[in-house]
């Protein structure tokens, strides 16, 4: 929860909204710290009210560390021109973070008199006032033009093309002026052209048939900016890299039975796990345990080029149909890719566990691994129940001194193996591990961490990437056993760097903000369930309120409020621990493949732990809390990129059901309608106010519903509701409902559109392009 910091010299949160509002240069801390005449003691109290400032969504940061009123702009910018409508030019923020909160549009105000020479994809500096209800722009300076890209789907209508965007609020067209060879139905990069009055579209890159498999992550790709291709230089420093020796003094753990145990569908396996009854009498009942992450701050060492562009993409991006890797594929899927049976470079983290699941001691060696095998979670979790009916391969452990040279290889001062582990099969590998885990899910439930029953979508594609069933992920104790393993090592890195004295790259889950506590309060009180303010809030204070709404039809929406009132995770060098899972330090460390906040943390650990090269330098040490902003922000870029991703196949695979009714649930409630999720399969689509009747809907902020004002007909946010799908677009990925009966059924008598208890969920299976859909385009 945001703290409200005081002191005699310290501004209010409005004296400095107000102070930011009226400063006519960007107002940074320097400048707020000046105009307040803070003491040294003060400006360390307003670094942290601003941080307070900028969760609870009141202000937010521009370039150059100023800041300006959360939906609002900074003093000075760079815009884009967007549009002229006549004798007015309009641009928009080519930068824009503000979550929930669409760009502002302003209106750029040039010399009077003088003709406007700005166009359509033109840059400018430029000075921002609010006046009224809108923005103006006072241009400073002309800047290096930039293409003003739109992605969208080629139609024809009276004779010509034109281009549709493929974003869900677009609804305008534009005229397209040069096709550059696409045909009606093809998806194309195009930018603006021409003057006001007549604004066109120019064909600059033309992709395909939208709805070809691998189409839809395609358009995530290019609306998002994502970086999907590697140079030649790059791969061949990646060749170059992927041949060199393991290196010298690497801790032999190849006599281990050590396994992945990964999805099924895995493109890329960071981590492995091993586990046995420790011998330690000074640990009696615990384990030994060892996360074994895959070595990649050997191969990718600070300043290369393969860094620079690890930390230009800052994670991969994984689709349904694709991935895009932050590491060229001779390192994501095979060098740096934790396999059966071949040895590997890994960061091992070794840990004791006590019988109680509390971490006793850890620590971090560059060892060698070969692993006993890789295994699906369904194949892990059917061994452990006795139910799986193939048999899998195992190699089991090859012992110190194996055939395979140990040349330049430190022997194991670790752990011993299992007794006889080339007899061993996958089940006498797999027991420990579960029953150290049993100890650390022991731990993680007397911590209490916040615990919502979230299910994840799985899209399932045949080999040519066609969509075969959408559905929501089973969640086994295979997956669950594993996410400790892994929160457990993510735990020890960040207290053994903290003991080291060296910089953390730590994972931040903030406590939410007040503002969300009060909205939270409000609406639980449309249900009569109690929530006070003033307790000490903690993630079990929101698993007591889910205990106490038990299984309760309504305990859905309670859930959904629950989950946005909690804040979005970043990374950052500051820790103030992570709210969410009720802990104190924790840095992300076990995926260094595709994230490279790990990646980071490894260097660090090499470091403090002399493990030899490819150590943190002086200079990312420095510029932690820069590269921690960026990363987030790449995080957030490809969370949406994947969602999209996601609606769009959900469209898709919806679309040959337009017309059916379908069990729904309603996501999110606004004065102008209530958006709507199908059961089981996913996808928002909205449902207009305007559709819902002839009476007039009130909207209920705190209890996010709208209710009708004579029938007392609610719409609520939560809600089970039988819905029509009236459209489905893969390419917006859009969907729209109405009710059962057409526009204007409700409004009639009371009644709830909720099925009765124990209803199936919605599972629908079609394979291909949606059935009413065609490509127009030219034949393959």
């Amino acid at each position: 929860m945001a703290k409200n910091r005081t002191s005699a010299g310290l501004p209010t949160r409005q004296q400095i909204l107000d102070f930011i509002a009226s400063s006519d240069t960007p107002a940074g801390k320097r400048e707020i710290a000046k105009a307040f005449g803070l003491s040294a003691q003060d400006k360390i109290l307003l670094k942290a009210l601003l941080k307070d400032m900028s969760d609870e969504g009141l202000i937010d940061v521009a370039p150059g560390r100023a800041f300006h009123k959360m939906g609002g702009l900074p003093k000075v910018t760079v815009l884009r021109i967007t549009d002229a409508d006549g004798d007015t030019t309009w641009a928009v923020p080519e930068r824009w973070e503000a979550e929930h909160v669409p760009a502002p549009r302003l209106r750029v105000r040039e010399m009077r008199g003088k003709r406007s020479a700005l166009g359509v994809g033109d840059r400018i500096l430029a000075r921002t006032e609010e006046a009224g209800n809108g923005w103006i722009a006072h241009p400073m300076k002309t800047l290096a033009r930039g293409e003003e890209l739109m992605l969208g789907v080629l139609h024809e209508e009276g004779g010509k093309l034109w281009l549709q965007g493929v974003e869900k609020k677009e609804r305008r067209s534009w005229p397209v002026s040069d096709a550059g060879g696409a045909e009606v139905g093809d998806l194309v990069l195009a930018e603006k052209a021409g003057r006001p009055p007549r604004i066109t579209a120019r064909v600059v890159e033309r992709l395909g048939d939208p709805f070809a498999p691998r189409s839809f992550s395609l358009i995530a790709i290019h609306r998002h900016g994502i970086p999907n291709v590697f140079s030649e230089e790059l791969l061949e420093e990646a060749e170059r890299v992927a041949k060199q020796p393991l290196g010298e003094g690497r801790e032999d753990l190849r006599h281990l039975p050590i396994v992945a145990i990964d999805p099924a569908d895995a493109r890329d396996h960071d981590d492995a796990v091993w586990a046995t009854p420790d011998d330690d009498p000074a640990n009696e009942g615990g384990w030994k345990a060892i996360v074994a992450i895959a070595d990649v701050s050997f191969y990718v060492r600070p300043g290369s080029e393969l860094d620079r562009e690890a930390r230009k993409r800052g994670n991969s991006v994984y689709f349904p149909d694709r991935v895009v890797p932050m590491l060229p594929e001779i390192l994501s899927a095979d060098v740096c890719s934790l396999k059966e049976d071949v040895d590997r470079a890994a960061l091992a983290c070794h840990l004791q566990v006590t019988k109680s699941g509390a971490l006793k001691s850890w620590r971090f060696t560059r060892a060698v691994v070969r692993l006993a095998a890789n295994i699906a979670y369904e194949d892990a979790q059917a061994i452990i129940d006795g139910t799986l009916d193939k048999p899998l391969p195992f190699r089991g452990g090859v012992g110190v001194g194996d055939s395979t040279s140990s040349e330049g290889l430190a022997p194991s001062s670790g752990p011993t193996p299992n007794p006889s582990p080339e007899g061993e099969g996958l089940l006498d590998a797999l027991r420990p591990l579960w029953d150290c885990w049993h100890a650390l899910n022991a731990a993680r439930e007397k911590r209490e961490p916040l615990d919502l029953d979230l299910p994840e979508r799985r899209i399932v594609l045949d080999e040519k990437g066609r969509i075969l069933s959408v559905a929501p992920r089973e969640r086994l104790d295979a997956h669950k056993l594993i996410e400790d393993y892994m929160i457990a090592a993510n735990v020890a890195a960040a207290k053994a760097l903290e003991a080291k004295k060296t910089p953390v790259m730590y994972r931040i889950h903030e406590p939410p903000a007040r503002e969300k506590l009060t909205a939270l309060k409000e609406y639980l009180k449309t249900f009569d369930v109690e929530f006070a303010l003033g307790q000490v809030i903690r993630p079990a204070t929101f698993n007591r309120i889910l205990d106490r709404v038990g299984e309760e039809e309504f305990r859905p929406q309670v859930m959904e409020q629950v989950l946005r009132t909690q804040t979005q995770a970043y990374y950052g060098p500051e820790n103030v621990g992570h709210f969410g899972l009720a802990l104190g330090s924790y840095a992300h460390f076990t995926s260094p493949i595709r994230r490279y906040a790990d990646l980071l943390v490894h260097r660090a650990l090499v470091d403090a732990y002399r493990l030899g090269p490819g150590g943190l330098t002086a200079e990312e040490a420095g510029s932690m809390d820069r590269i921690g902003q960026s990363i987030s922000q790449l995080e957030r870029r490809a969370m949406e990129a994947e969602r999209e991703t996601i609606d769009r196949y959900v469209a898709a695979y919806l679309a040959a059901h337009v017309g059916e009714v379908m069990e729904a649930r309603i996501t999110g409630v606004q004065n102008f309608g209530f958006f709507a999720t199908v059961e089981g399969v996913g996808g928002d689509g909205l449902v207009a106010a305007r559709d819902l009747g002839a009476e007039y809907f009130h909207f209920d902020e705190a209890g996010k519903r709208l209710v009708g004002e004579h029938s007392g007909e609610e719409f609520t946010l939560g809600q089970r509701i039988e819905l029509r799908l009236v459209e489905a677009n893969p390419v917006s990925g859009a969907l729209r409902f109405e009710l059962p009966d057409g526009k204007g059924s409700a409004g009639g008598p009371q009644r709830t559109g909720r099925p009765g208890k124990g209803a199936p969920k919605r599972v629908i299976h079609r394979r291909g392009r949606p059935g009413n859909i065609r490509h127009q385009g030219r034949k393959r």
